[in-house]
């Protein structure tokens, strides 16, 4: 019998399963880490340059991405809701994919979920200090959640382009 191919089901669901909470713990943490740290600092003197085209910045964000739709009360607390639902389906989803790479991609989409959930009921908005730009060109601020929910969606776009080998 031939080992699964790249991205088929992994050998057993228990232990895939378990890699995968590891890795969404794993986002979480540093996420948390991170901003406990950023939140440490003093920005009284501006960003903190640490490439031409990279500063850590503090901002809180109180809406959704790219500070979308600014929320305080009420709007924050269905903010809260909706990442909670969302985050439990996130993970249904994770316990019942088969493949790897699908356990991988919900993995990181939960782990920064979750981090930026767990800002919003703590500080009533999301941490945000990565800012990179370049010239006059500059990218919206962002963490390492954000930043985890962007590789896992893409990962999971870029998995439903590739034919699957069962069907």
């Amino acid at each position: 019998m031939a080992p699964p191919a790249a991205g088929a089901a992994s050998p057993g669901p228990g232990r895939g399963r378990l890699a995968a909470i590891v890795l969404a713990l794993a986002v979480l943490i540093a996420d948390q880490a991170t901003k406990l740290l950023v939140l440490g600092v003093d920005f009284a003197a501006g960003p903190i340059r640490v490439a031409p085209f990279a500063d850590i910045t503090l901002v809180m964000n109180r809406g959704i991405s790219y500070g979308l739709f600014q929320q305080d009360g009420m709007g924050r607390w269905l903010l809260v809701a909706f990442t909670i639902v969302a985050s439990l389906a996130l993970a249904l989803w994770l316990w019942r994919a088969r493949r790897t790479v699908t356990r991988i991609a919900i993995a990181l989409i939960l782990g920064g979920a979750v981090g930026n959930l767990i800002d919003r009921v703590v500080y009533g908005a999301v941490v945000d200090f990565v800012h990179l730009h370049w010239g006059d060109w500059s990218w919206y601020i962002f963490n390492i959640a954000d930043a985890a929910i962007v590789v896992g969606v893409a990962v999971l776009i870029l998995e439903s382009l590739v034919p699957r080998a069962d069907g």
